[in-house]
């Protein structure tokens, strides 16, 4: 994906730790490539309308799956930008590096949120750089309130998505790659490293793979969605398409196309729900 919200941070907040040497790979590459792409990101955005449009949109769409009467902060997990405050400005936001715009350095494998405080955990772009998917849920659940609600917001590996995901973004999709749920033994948040896999939500949530290892969630919505505009603004890294003429169009291509999501679906958001404790 072109967002590249990530997954990690720290698990005290005035304390950075050094990620272990792992081979290079293209699952795997040097944590501090997260923040030298912030930066490459943060210049897309300022030169791109389009891209600025398409994400205030998603946001929304997000902001609408937030329930207010839940106690507890709404907080980012992997926040790059910070763009979320836009549309969500009591978003507590964060990422690994301590850039100026953050709130707090956080890791999703060692929130440092009490048990059962947080009303609502977003994750735009990073599910997909979950190594070990299920042990980031395990943590997310512990912080959550009961009834809170985990948001992803993640590439969608449709027939369309996967051909431009694979074609025109350097992240593999890996769709047949095979998916690490638990992290090994002796396995800490230190040892995060960058790590991705376009396909894993979609995988997991749409095409149901890790529906028999959601103990303690409710699948609350599960919406895969068309969008061309945001493939014709190029993403961060490609070139915008057009101006707001073929904006327009291609918002009104994504109306058209709705109905067929396992051909045309370009997004996806999963929300989950903890469940009460019996």
């Amino acid at each position: 994906m072109v967002h590249f919200d990530f997954l990690a941070a720290l698990s005290a907040p005035n304390k950075v730790h050094a990620p272990m040497s792992l081979p290079a790979s293209p699952l795997s590459q040097p944590l501090d490539q997260h923040n030298v792409e912030i930066g490459r990101n943060r210049l897309a955005w300022d030169r791109k309308p389009m891209l600025r449009a398409a994400y205030r949109e998603f946001y929304q769409r997000i902001d609408a799956r937030i329930d207010r009467s839940l106690p507890g902060p709404i907080v980012e997990l992997g926040s790059g930008m910070a763009k979320i405050k836009e549309v969500i400005p009591d978003c507590v936001t964060t990422d690994l590096f301590a850039n100026p715009w953050l709130d707090r350095q956080e890791n999703c494998y060692a929130l440092s949120f009490p048990d059962c405080s947080v009303s609502h955990l977003i994750l735009f772009d990073v599910w997909h750089h979950l190594r070990y998917p299920g042990t980031a849920l395990r943590e997310f659940h512990r912080v959550l309130a009961p009834g809170g609600r985990l948001i992803l917001f993640e590439p969608a590996a449709s027939w369309t998505g996967r051909f431009i995901y694979s074609v025109f973004h350097h992240e593999p999709v890996a769709l047949a790659d095979p998916i690490t749920w638990e992290a090994p033994a002796g396995f800490t948040a230190a040892d995060a490293d960058y790590y991705a896999a376009q396909g894993s939500a979609t995988r997991l949530f749409w095409w149901g793979e890790g529906h028999a290892r959601l103990d303690g969630w409710r699948v609350r919505e599960i919406a895969p969605m068309a969008s061309f505009d945001y493939f014709a603004s190029g993403g961060f890294s490609g070139p915008q398409l057009g101006g707001w003429f073929l904006h327009g169009l291609m918002r009104g291509l994504d109306k058209l196309t709705s109905p067929f999501p396992r051909l045309f679906a370009a997004r996806l958001l999963v929300v989950l729900e903890k469940e009460p404790s019996p």
